[in-house]
């Protein structure tokens, strides 16, 4: 069989594959994580509907790390479209400086940012930061980490998100992590990065396509599918020791598998007894499995709703392929999307109010986003090969996979489209995406 994935397939392709099992992959070969070597580049354009003017001012004391501890916390903030910058160039603050309010209002700086890192006798790094609002005149925010200088990038991220919580009220993503599949020649890579595409580590390594990576509810696993056993084996990858379980191995197709909101269970979907159907395992492993849909057509790419009470997925039950949901017992199933006669791919928001999904309109695939209560649909994307959308833990940025000058990059938009970046790796293709959990 010719490989079907020497380029990159469309939508298309990947729903029939998802529904008739023509996705092979084989010799997969794990090993504990490691560092990647590939390097991103971040384009950022557009801005919010708010932006918030802020100065971050470079930490004091020892210069080339607070430098370097100051551009990371910008570089969060500015990825968000929410934020504009305020020069603090030549401030010469320290985290005991006491704040001119006036002058940096004066500056145009609502909220400023500072602080100091000191190295330890034990080689650790002290951070101790501050967040004044000068509208108030008041501090805002002030805590104190502690860390190798290896840990300093996740420090800085932390930092990052206590500002963006504590200015827009919404919770920072700037310390989670995503994961996606990486092709460099012949070889694909599931790997696992900071949300900011940096740090990338290997988790597993294949001479064939990687597909349906999914995060854990704690982020401490990855769910996906591969075929190194001559057939599509579902399995659940621990990342810290790269130990695996068998969580789907039936007769037939086992794929797409989907996390249920405790961790305990997996929605996926297996053509055991004919056409590909929903059905939930275990996250444990074992031979036990319930059956959910029951349909003429194909059912495929389940996800669980935040309250793990339904499934959503995707159907051709009515002809082309839609998105529904249904109880965790079947029965009726309701169907979601209307416009179009292609929409595929779904995930749900994490407060469940909005719906995501890859739609075909005027012949391109773009990422859009359905209100559940109004109806109303937005597309997000103006690509003509977007897919793979995830949402953001706190629901506010979206990461899905585009294609860009004939390559396959990693992409983001803001929910509302206003503010979209891409992330080019250098020597590379991205694809697969797919954004984790909050952890702490």
């Amino acid at each position: 069989m010719t490989p079907a994935h020497s380029r990159r397939a469309s939508p298309l392709v990947l729903w029939r594959s998802y529904g008739f099992g023509l996705l092979l992959l084989a010799l997969a070969c794990l090993m504990a994580i490691k560092p990647a070597q590939a390097q991103l580049r971040v384009d950022i354009s557009g801005t919010g509907a708010t932006q918030y003017p802020v100065a971050i001012a470079d930490f004091a004391v020892d210069d080339a790390h607070g430098r370097a501890l100051a551009e990371v916390i910008r570089a969060d903030l500015t990825r968000t479209g929410q934020f504009r910058l305020i020069s603090a160039a030549g401030s010469g603050l320290n985290v005991d400086s006491p704040i001119a309010h006036d002058d940096w209002r004066a500056k145009g700086a609502d909220f400023i940012a500072y602080g100091s890192i000191v190295r330890g006798n034990d080689g650790r790094y002290d951070v101790r930061y501050r967040l004044a609002d000068t509208v108030k005149k008041g501090q805002l925010d002030g805590v104190a980490f502690s860390g190798t200088e290896q840990e300093l990038r996740r420090v800085a991220h932390q930092i990052a998100d206590r500002i963006y919580e504590k200015i827009t009220g919404v919770r920072g993503v700037f310390s989670t992590r995503i994961a996606y599949v990486l092709k460099q020649g012949a070889t694909y890579e599931l790997q696992v990065a900071d949300a900011d595409g940096q740090n990338p580590q290997v988790a597993l390594r294949s001479r064939e396509p990687i597909i349906s990576p999914a995060w854990s509810p704690d982020g401490s696993k990855l769910a996906y599918v591969s075929f190194e056993s001559g057939k599509p084996v579902v399995y659940v990858h621990t990342l810290a020791t790269s130990a695996r379980v068998p969580v789907a191995n039936f007769k037939g197709n086992n794929s797409a598998p989907g996390w249920s909101p405790d961790g305990t269970q997996l929605a996926v979907a297996l053509t055991r007894d004919g056409l590909s159907q929903i059905y939930i395992v275990s996250a444990a492993g074992g031979s036990n499995m319930k059956r959910v849909t029951r349909s003429p057509g194909i059912d495929t790419e389940p996800s669980f709703t935040p309250d793990g009470r339904s499934i959503i997925f995707t159907s051709d039950r009515s002809g082309g392929p839609q998105i529904y949901q249904t109880g965790l017992d079947g029965g009726d199933a309701r169907r979601l999307t209307f416009n179009g006669g292609y929409n595929i791919s779904p995930r749900i928001s994490p407060d469940g109010s909005t719906l995501l999904y890859v739609a075909r309109r005027d012949g391109a695939f773009r990422i859009a986003s359905l209100n559940l209560s109004s109806g109303s649909e937005n597309l997000l994307t103006d690509g003509r090969d977007d897919q793979s959308p995830s949402f953001a833990p706190n629901g506010m940025q979206v990461l899905y996979a585009a294609i860009q000058n004939g390559r396959s990059v990693l992409a983001g938009v803001s929910s509302d489209g206003r503010v979209r970046q891409t992330l080019s790796v250098l020597n590379g293709e991205i694809r697969e995406p797919t954004w984790g959990p909050f952890t702490r």
